[in-house]
Order: structure tokens, then C-alpha cells, then sequence
């Protein structure tokens, strides 16, 4: 991401542009009462069920950090596409001063990682205070790439008050995998949801330990971003993560769920010529077949694989749940009607988006991709008018997918406030031109609670230093703290921020301009239906190129199936 959004922005700019509540259960389990006679004392060695942890001091940020703590088991050998097990005891005080592995994935055309991730990190504030919220974090990246560190806590825990835990977590074909030769009988591990497992694992461990680190084991806030946010929306209808947690916050998140079924014939098509040049099958069609038998000889074939061949398969699917299916209505993990369901884990819930998300997706997408080679995006009002189409459609759809589509589908059987906010900040900026291409981008809201990111930051730095930048990230902050430590996000001398309800169906506004923070109460929504109605008036464009748009830029994605539907477009991944 971070080497995208450099060569973007060097183009751009280089160029002239023309113009739930959760309760816990009565009685302490055995394994929470030996939690509970661990107390946390201010410092870098703490004790944990599976013994000590050495972390280290950041006097920088006046924090305490530590880093790649196990969670689970390494799911190697026997445990790859198994439900995660406990970790074994440390031998000796486990080194909790560095970065834990990330999962083993496909990154700029390179495989980076190991199969051995299960870890987390943890920073809390360098104080004696305890009984503190817990934020657990999921990170985005499709389910497919990213690490526990696309959120660093040491500039937020303070802020907050709270305990930060971002987690590791399997990701790829290693992460999920519905094929049925894996099946065991146990229906947990058959439900093909390792990475859901994994995330509710470190729930678990995050309950057993955290008190070691000064946190409240009753005070769990879930969250995640893009991929992490749809995990979370994922986990507010997921039976196995009843009482993981006492509020959610989805960062970009929205209803996605793949079909168990047609998930196995995505995947048998992507192994396949793996089984060919193996040569185990003569043809890709014979391996396709192959690959969706119960079979021990296709087991056996699978585990064979290395997680370097496996996790180069389906490339980025670029926010099409046809390239990689993942999150599977198994009927144990995930319920069989998908996201229809009156068995919510119902939690105060934060569905927040930006207002131009589909920025980054449409600039990767290959449609743009030679008049980004030749600069003509940028100096072709006619080609430039084309990625403004994309991108303002696209932005729309995608900013209802992630806030109201959601809260329409969830309302009647939710039986916690549900909260909605948008975050235009980055539009309109006079005084600095560093998001005048992407504007409020996917993660937007990332450089606000974490001054140190790395990835978004040095290309955005001008934006987020100017007054209301800052003092967007102070009040942002001071919803989300209160959020976590009271389940509503108002407090005394900010903007009420009402619940969400049909008779007041828009999103809570909170951005800034050079000087300013500006929030509104609500503003007016539009759906789905409304954003195709104008889109299909719009003649910004020509026909040609409007057709190719709709059919090869905005088909397939998360947020389109209304809109395919209405042009009678297909995903171009699945023939």
C-alpha cells in the first residue's frame, strides 16, 4: 500500500491536474479464576497463564508496550485449517520487545511472512491504573495481507485510557478454505473460518490475561478496518463470538458473506493448475473436479502444498469477494442466511466510512492503468473525467455499503444503539493539495488516532499537521473514548451524536477544515437506488466509456451487486 500511494501521489502531484451488551457468563470458569489472582503492577514484566512477558518502555509516548505475544499454537503441520489451540507455557520469560510474525502473504509480488502468526501486541499506558477498556484490533487488507502494526497504540492509549491489543491473525487460502477434503468432523474447523477462529482465540486469551495488564476483561471493545470491519460486522451475527465482547466499532467494514458452496469451486479453480503442474491430473478441468472430492488423497495433496505456493494464489482481489471467497455461511461459524438473522450479537455498535473510499480501488484498477503510465489522467480532461465518474459513484455506493446499508439490514433484530459516521475530511482543502486526488480515502481516519502511521502519513503529512486536522484527531478521539468506556459516544462540550434510527437514517458528520472542526447532527442519506437512478442520467462521459466503467471498474465490488444487478453486469473474475 505504502509504495502505491507514493508512486500515485508523485504522479498526481508532479503533474497539472485539470480541474453489542455483552454480559459474562454468572460463574468464573477455571481458567478465569486463575486469571483473577494475577494483578498488574506498573512495568515491562508481566505474568500471563503461560507465564511471563517482557515488554519494553516507550518514554517517547509515555507508554508500554509488548509485542508478539502467542495467542494460539503455531497452525502448522497437523494444525494448518484447524481451530486454533492453546499455546504451549513459555520455558522462560518470553522476549515481548519485538514485532511478532505477520502472517505469510502475497505482498508486492513478493511472498513476505510465516505460517506461524498467531501473536498479538499490546500497549496500555506507563501508569499505575487499572480495570481499563480494552481495544482489540483487527487489521484491514482483505483478508488476504496486513499485520497487527497497521495501527500502532503508543500515540492513541493515552488518549483513549485505555488498553490497546492488535492481533495476527491467518490470512489467504491459510486463513480460509471451505474444501470439503479438510473437513474433520469437528464443526468449528470445518467451517472453513480459521481466521474468524484465530480472531476469537485471542478474545479468549485477551479474557484469561488481560487483567495481568491492568485491563477489564468485562470491558471489551472489538474493532477492525476494511477487512478487520467486515470481520467485525461478521462477528456481531456469529454464534461462537456471543460475550467475546461488549462493543464493536467497524472502521470501513459493511455486510460481506460468501456462499460455503460456491466458495469450493472458486477455490478448486484456483489449485488447480498447481495439481497439473504437479502432475498429479493431466488437465486443469480433471484437478477442478479432484480438488471438490472428500477425499484422503486430496487432503493429503493440500497439506503437501507450501504456504508460499498457497499464499500466492487469487492474487488481490481488489474488494471483490468472487476473487477470494471468505467468510463463509457454514451454519456453525457463520449462520446459513447469512446476515438475515435475529441472533445479533447485539452491542452499542460505530460504523464509520469515509466519503471517497473507492479512491485507492479505482486508480489500481487495470481500466486506468496506461493513462496512469502516460500522465494523460492527469492532463486528459476527458480521461480525467472519466476517473471522476468512477470515483464518485463508486465513493457513494461504497459509502453506503459501509454505514447504512448495514444499519437498515441490522435494525429490527438489533437490540443495541447502533451509531453511523462519515468523515469527509480531506475535501475541500485550500491550503494543502496532498488529498485533493484521493480526498477522504480508505483509512482516512487512521493518521487521526495514530500520529506515528507509517503508511499514510509522509504522503498526507501537510493535511493532518494543519489546525483542524488536529484538532479533528483531539475530538475524534474523545467520541471514541467515550464510546469505549460508556458504550455512547457524547460527552460534554461535543456535537451530540444521535443514534441511528429509520425515522433518522443519515450519518453523523465530523471533519475539519484548515482551522476548524465542523459536525453535524445528521446529514440527508440517499440510497442505493438513488445513487444508479443518477448515475445512469449522468452523460459527464461517453457512452463507451460509461459502459466500460459500470461493467469492468464498479462490477463485483462489495458495495455493487444493486448496481450489477441493474445493468445485468457479472464479475469479471468468475466466468
Amino acid at each position: 500500500m505504502k509504495k502505491k500511494i507514493s508512486i500515485l501521489l508523485s504522479l498526481f502531484l508532479t503533474t497539472n491536474l485539470v480541474s453489542f451488551n455483552g454480559t459474562t457468563d454468572g460463574q468464573a470458569s477455571a481458567k478465569e479464576q486463575v486469571s483473577s489472582s494475577r494483578a498488574y503492577k506498573q512495568g515491562t514484566l508481566q505474568n500471563t497463564k503461560y507465564g511471563n512477558v517482557e515488554g519494553y518502555a516507550n518514554h517517547d509516548e509515555n507508554t508500554l508496550v509488548w509485542k508478539g505475544i502467542p495467542y494460539a499454537k503455531s497452525p502448522v503441520g497437523k494444525l494448518r485449517w484447524k481451530a486454533p489451540e492453546d499455546p504451549e507455557p513459555f520455558e522462560s520469560t518470553f522476549d515481548a520487545t519485538k514485532p511478532g510474525n505477520t502472517a505469510i502473504q502475497l505482498s508486492e509480488n513478493s511472498i513476505i511472512g510465516s505460517e506461524d502468526s498467531l501473536n498479538l501486541d499490546i500497549y496500555r499506558p506507563n501508569t499505575n491504573k487499572k480495570n481499563l477498556p480494552v481495544v482489540v484490533y483487527v487489521h484491514g487488507g482483505n483478508n488476504q495481507t496486513g499485520s497487527s502494526e497497521e495501527i500502532t497504540g503508543d500515540a492513541l492509549v493515552n488518549d483513549l485510557d485505555a488498553i490497546f491489543v492488535s492481533v495476527n491473525y491467518r490470512l489467504g487460502p491459510l486463513g480460509f478454505n471451505p474444501l470439503p477434503a479438510l473437513n474433520t468432523g469437528d464443526k468449528l474447523g470445518d467451517s472453513g473460518n480459521y481466521a474468524l477462529l484465530d480472531i476469537a482465540k485471542s478474545l479468549d486469551w485477551v479474557k484469561e490475561n488481560i487483567k495481568s495488564f491492568g485491563g477489564d476483561s468485562s470491558n471489551i471493545t472489538i474493532s477492525g478496518f476494511s477487512a478487520g470491519g467486515r470481520d467485525v460486522m461478521a462477528m456481531l451475527a456469529s454464534p461462537i463470538f456471543k460475550g467475546k465482547f461488549q462493543k464493536a466499532i467497524a472502521f470501513s467494514g459493511g455486510m460481506t458473506m460468501a456462499d460455503q458452496n460456491d466458495s469450493i469451486k472458486v477455490f478448486a479453480k484456483a489449485i488447480a493448475p498447481l495439481v497439473v503442474k504437479d502432475g498429479v491430473k493431466s488437465s486443469e478441468d480433471e484437478a477442478y473436479q479432484w480438488l471438490q472430492k472428500d477425499s484422503k488423497e486430496v487432503k493429503e495433496y493440500l497439506y503437501s502444498l507450501s504456504a508460499e505456493r498457497l499464499s500466492s494464489l487469487m492474487g488481490d482481489a481488489a474488494i471483490r469477494m468472487s476473487a477470494f471467497p471468505h467468510l463463509y455461511n457454514d451454519g456453525t461459524v457463520l449462520p446459513k442466511g447469512k446476515f438475515d438473522t435475529d441472533k445479533y450479537n447485539s452491542v452499542p455498535l460505530i460504523m464509520l466510512t469515509g466519503t471517497t473510499e473507492f479512491s485507492f480501488f479505482e486508480l489500481e484498477d487495470p481500466y486506468f492503468a496506461k493513462s496512469l503510465e502516460d500522465l494523460s489522467l492527469f492532463t486528459d480532461p476527458s480521461k480525467f473525467a472519466e476517473f471522476a465518474f468512477a470515483n464518485k459513484y463508486g465513493s457513494k455506493l461504497y459509502k453506503v455499503f459501509n454505514t447504512t446499508e448495514s444499519a437498515s439490514k441490522m435494525y429490527p433484530n438489533y437490540k443495541a444503539p447502533i451509531y453511523t459516521i462519515e468523515m469527509p475530511f480531506g475535501e475541500g482543502l485550500t491550503a494543502t493539495n496532498d488529498m485533493a486526488l484521493l480526498g477522504s480515502f480508505h483509512g482516512v481516519f487512521i493518521p487521526l488516532l495514530d500520529s506515528n502511521n507509517k503508511t499514510y502519513l509522509p504522503f498526507f503529512k501537510e493535511s493532518y499537521n494543519l489546525q483542524g486536522a488536529q484538532e479533528l484527531s483531539r475530538q475524534f478521539k474523545e467520541y471514541l473514548s467515550n464510546f469505549i468506556h460508556q458504550g455512547n459516544p457524547n460527552g460534554e462540550n461535543l456535537t451530540k451524536w444521535d443514534k441511528w434510527t429509520p425515522e433518522q437514517p443519515g450519518n453523523f458528520v465530523l471533519t475539519a477544515d484548515e482551522k476548524n472542526v465542523i459536525a453535524n447532527r445528521f446529514r440527508e442519506t440517499i440510497s442505493n437506488e438513488d445513487i444508479i437512478k443518477e448515475l445512469d442520467k449522468d452523460n459527464t462521459i461517453s457512452t463507451e466509456a460509461k459502459k466500460k466503467i459500470i461493467s469492468e471498474v464498479l462490477n463485483g465490488r462489495w458495495f455493487s451487486a444493486e448496481l450489477d444487478k441493474f445493468y445485468g453486469t457479472k464479475s469479471l473474475w468468475i466466468k
